[in-house]
Formats: C-alpha cells, sequence, structure tokens
C-alpha cells in the first residue's frame, strides 16, 4: 500500500530565541528537517508533504532544495497538531494509502520504528509511536484498554492517575490516510490549551469502533528539539550514534569522542580517522584510507590507500584517487588529484587537475581567481613542481615537466621542460651592513626623543 509523508514544520520555536525557523536549524551539517525527511523515506513514500507556518518561504526553499517533489502547504495560524495536518488534505486529495505524521524537529525517528508501525497498520486503524521516558514529564500519556490504545490525555488535561501512567505519546501516528483527514474535521478545542489535537483522533476512531495500537520506540528517537540546549543534545546524540555505528563497520577511530560527522558521511572499513577530524556534508573516505589528525572535510572524497593531513583541507569537489598523499597545511578545492600524487606541505590547489605521482612543492598556489571568473590548473603525469611556484590559471604544466622554486609560471609548460619565472638575483658586496647601520642609527634617535 502506499504511504504519504506528513511533516509538521511550522513551529516558530520561540525558545530556540531564533529569526530561522526551528526546522532549518543544523544538526550534523543540515536541518532538522533533512533528518525527519530521511527517516520518512525509508517507507519509500508516494508523496511527502511539509506544513510549514513560521518562515514558511525559507522552509520551503530548504525542502524543495532537499528534494524537488515535494509540497509545501502553510498553516497560517498554529491553532494545534490536527488543525496543522488538516492543511495537508487539499495536497494528498485523492490520495488512496496511509499516511504518517511526522515532526521536523523530531529528527532521530529510526527506519526500523516506522516499518514497525506500517506493518502494525494491517492490524489497527489508528497506530501511535509511544515510548517510556526516565522522567515523564509532560508528555501525553497513551491509555491502554488491554492489548490496544483507548486514547490519548494531553498532560494539561491529564489526572493524577493518568499522570502516573509511565508510557508516553511521540505525536508519530499512522492511519490511512482519508480516515485521518475525516477525524480530523471532527476534532475540537474544548482542551486547557484551546488548540486542536492531533490525539484526539484515537478516542474518536475507538467511538467508531476501530482499532488503535502503539508500535513503542527507545527514548532517544523522540529527542525533540525546541532550545539551543536541545539542539547541542540532538548533535551529541547524533555523533554517539555515528561514532557507535562507524566503529561497528570496521572504521578505526582513534580518539571517538573528537571526532565529528555529517548526516551523510560515508567511511569505508578499516579506514583510520586520527583525532579531531572534521566532516562537513557530502564526504566518502573509502576504505583503508587514512585522515589524520586536526583535518576538516567537506564534498571530497577520498580514495583506498589515500592520507589526509595532518591539518589538511579538503573543500568541495576534492577528488583524491588511490595512493595520494596530502600533507599538513594543505587546501584542495575542486581538483581531482590522480593516483599517486603528492602535495605534502602548505599548498593550495584548487580548480586543478594533478596528474599520476606528480609531485607538488611547498608552499605551491594556483592562482585560479581573477576577481570574476575561475580558471583551472592543469599539472601533468610525473611532473615536479618546484616549491613557492605560483601558478597563474588558466594555465599547463606538461607531462614529466618541472618548475623552478620560487617561480611564478604565467605560460603552458611542455612535456619535459624546465620553466624558471623569476627575477635574476644580484648581491650588492657591504649593502646590507650600511643598511642596518643607518636603520639602527634612526632607531636610537627616536628613543632619544
Amino acid at each position: 500500500m502506499p504511504t504519504a509523508l506528513i511533516i509538521l514544520a511550522a513551529g516558530q520555536g520561540t525558545r530556540m530565541r531564533s529569526d530561522r525557523p526551528k526546522v532549518l536549524h543544523e544538526v550534523a551539517g543540515a536541518p532538522l528537517i533533512a533528518h525527519a525527511m530521511a527517516a520518512g523515506a525509508a517507507v519509500e513514500p508516494a508523496r511527502t508533504v511539509i506544513v510549514a507556518g513560521h518562515g514558511a518561504e525559507a522552509v520551503q526553499a530548504a525542502a524543495l532544495d532537499l528534494d524537488p517533489d515535494v509540497t509545501v502547504a502553510v498553516q497560517p495560524e498554529q491553532l494545534g497538531t490536527a488543525h496543522a495536518v488538516a492543511q495537508a488534505r487539499a495536497a494528498l486529495d485523492g490520495f488512496e494509502g496511509d499516511a504518517i505524521v511526522l515532526y521536523g524537529d523530531t529528527p532521530f525517528i529510526r527506519p526500523e520504528t516506522l516499518a514497525a508501525m506500517a506493518e502494525a497498520r494491517a492490524r489497527h486503524a489508528v497506530v501511535v509511536l509511544g515510548f517510556e521516558p526516565a522522567e515523564p514529564g509532560r508528555y501525553g500519556r497513551l491509555v491502554m484498554a488491554g492489548d490496544e490504545l483507548d486514547r490519548i490525555v494531553e498532560y494539561k488535561d491529564a489526572s493524577a492517575a493518568e499522570r502516573a501512567i509511565a508510557l508516553c505519546n511521540s505525536g508519530v501516528i499512522a492511519a490511512d490516510a482519508s480516515l485521518l483527514f475525516e477525524l480530523i474535521a471532527e476534532v475540537g478545542n474544548d482542551n486547557a490549551a484551546g488548540e486542536y489535537y492531533l490525539t484526539d483522533i484515537v478516542a474518536l476512531a475507538r467511538a467508531r469502533g476501530l482499532s488503535a495500537g502503539v508500535v513503542t520506540c527507545d527514548e532517544a528517537e523522540t529527542l525533540g528539539v525546541n532550545s539551543r540546549a536541545d539542539l547541542a543534545a540532538a548533535e551529541a546524540a547524533f555523533q554517539a550514534r555515528a561514532r557507535a555505528e562507524a566503529m561497528e563497520n570496521g572504521v578505526t577511530l582513534v580518539a571517538p569522542e573528537t571526532v565529528f560527522f555529517a548526516y551523510d558521511t560515508v567511511v569505508g572499513r578499516d579506514a583510520v580517522i586520527e583525532p579531531n577530524v572534521i566532516f562537513g556534508p557530502g564526504v566518502t573516505v573509502e576504505s583503508g584510507a587514512r585522515i589524520r589528525a586536526f583535518s576538516h572535510l567537506e564534498g571530497a572524497h577520498v580514495s583506498r590507500g589515500a592520507v589526509v593531513g595532518p591539518y589538511a583541507r579538503l573543500r568541495p569537489g576534492a577528488e583524491l584517487a588511490e595512493d595520494v598523499r596530502i600533507g599538513n597545511f594543505v587546501e584542495v578545492k575542486n581538483a581531482l588529484v590522480a593516483e599517486g600524487a603528492k602535495i605534502n606541505h602548505l599548498s593550495y590547489v584548487g580548480d586543478a587537475t594533478v596528474g599520476e605521482h606528480a609531485n607538488i612543492g611547498a608552499g605551491t598556489v594556483t592562482c585560479n581567481y581573477d576577481g570574476v571568473f575561475k580558471h583551472r590548473t592543469e599539472i601533468g603525469a610525473r611532473a615536479f613542481i618546484g616549491s613557492d611556484t605560483m601558478l597563474v590559471a588558466p594555465v599547463r604544466v606538461g607531462a614529466g615537466a618541472m618548475t623552478g622554486s620560487g617561480s611564478v609560471i604565467t605560460g603552458d609548460v611542455p612535456d619535459g621542460a624546465l620553466a624558471v619565472g623569476r627575477a635574476r638575483q644580484e648581491n650588492k658586496p657591504g649593502l646590507a651592513t650600511k643598511l642596518f647601520e643607518r636603520l639602527r642609527a634612526e632607531k636610537a634617535r627616536r628613543k632619544g626623543e
């Protein structure tokens, strides 16, 4: 049966103390809503509807950037969760299948949990995701009648006996889409908050003689983000899980607590990640590669046997082939570095192609930007670039060619040629001594004034 996702992302999140919509705050390099969409992707949704409110234009732009096929509905007033879900009705007009309601600020629902909810839908008209927190606090309570869910009671409206119930409501609900909207149409706002609660559909379904059930999950999956402290806790939870999964999959983390992954980082088995490495979005590290300490990678691909760092930076478009060496204080951006090439010290290589087994000397810079346009540098196989070479793009250094240290290369270098582009050295006998004497005398005069 096809499934539709309805992701609620209309809240302002006043406790965030931010002008940015809450769901656009980031965990592991991606907005919260990206995590919710990724979780929902596990059910292979036929349609996805984002319900936006505060900052709707920014939320819509972010959602469409993540998935151009999503539909964004706007909740102009925030009148409760049932009212929010109702805004998705037009977008799902004529849809036949289940609907799962997720939350843009609850990023860690596991695919296995959603699969269990989808499976439970075969037995129940409405399925609710519950959990048992260490501190139930002000969560809504799930009131059971034997093996079935009888109703959900919001904390504000719960009796003392109901508040003593340990099983709490996560807010995630699955139901037939048509039934969901029918039940929502019957929801009122006669409660302590004066809001239209999505949770009321359970009692309404039971009043129709329909079955309601509960699937439970670990409390960590239901972690919601409502404040900066919650955001930090969510980041910590993500990183702890990502580190554990990496090591379980055969990755060596020398100091796990100092490594930070992005939401989409891929690291192959037998790769070694040294301390204080940060992964931005879009990084793949193949099996057997080594990322040395204090390196930062984003939008980069590192192949087998490559070594990066320490203190290296790979920026978007960096593509390292097998057995490449990128050393300390080297920055690579939008560049293909072919097999066995070495850029070991204090260099910037951007908008470039570096051939097989080329050697780039310390202090080399590809001067790729003229203030308006970016230009490419091509360095041939087995070329040797002398230390402190400025390669003024567009320029090509041929295969097996060499540049002299301290050169400024402004024209193409043929295969096998040596290029030297620097002023001729002149020595002025005794001039340094005379100059120092003059400067020291001037310094003494100024101190005496």
